[in-house]
């Protein structure tokens, strides 16, 4: 399924807010969990966000041109973000794209707001890894409804 938005509307921001978006100048599989499920857990109800992997960011401004991924890492990037979100309880809808953006290639993640929240993901991919509630606000609803 291809992504619901135009991929240059995004980056230079005139569709979504800003607070829906995250670049990532590399792929780091413990930084996108943890974006993947706060974008799950939506807690302002805006339909999730987009991360995007290959761009990095001053300020929350895109820096551009982008920095890129290799081609050939691509499908091993798809692989381990799937690998990801089954650590993610419960299993958060994504849908993901490469893409060629300005000659290099991007990755673009989006994650619609979850309907079965909170989302917990691990604090660490190591073997000590323990879940945890990402956004601190639904931690500190919690404690008020004790």
């Amino acid at each position: 399924m291809a992504l619901p938005i135009n991929i240059q509307q995004l980056i230079s921001g005139k569709t979504v807010e800003w607070d829906r978006i995250e670049f990532k100048k590399g792929w780091n599989p413990e930084e996108i969990i943890q974006t993947v499920c706060a974008f799950a857990n939506d807690i302002n109800n805006w339909g999730g966000g987009y991360v995007i992997v290959g761009i990095g960011e001053n300020d929350g401004i895109p820096v551009l041109p982008p920095v890129g991924l290799q081609q050939n890492s691509l499908d091993t990037i798809q692989k381990e973000l799937t690998n990801l979100c089954h650590h993610i309880e419960p299993y958060p809808q994504i849908i993901s794209e490469p893409v060629l953006f300005q000659d290099k290639y991007i990755f673009i993640i989006w994650v619609p707001g979850g309907s079965m929240r909170p989302y917990k993901a691990p604090t660490t991919l190591g073997k000590k890894g323990r879940s945890a509630i990402i956004y601190a606000t639904v931690q500190r609803l919690k404690s008020l409804i004790r």
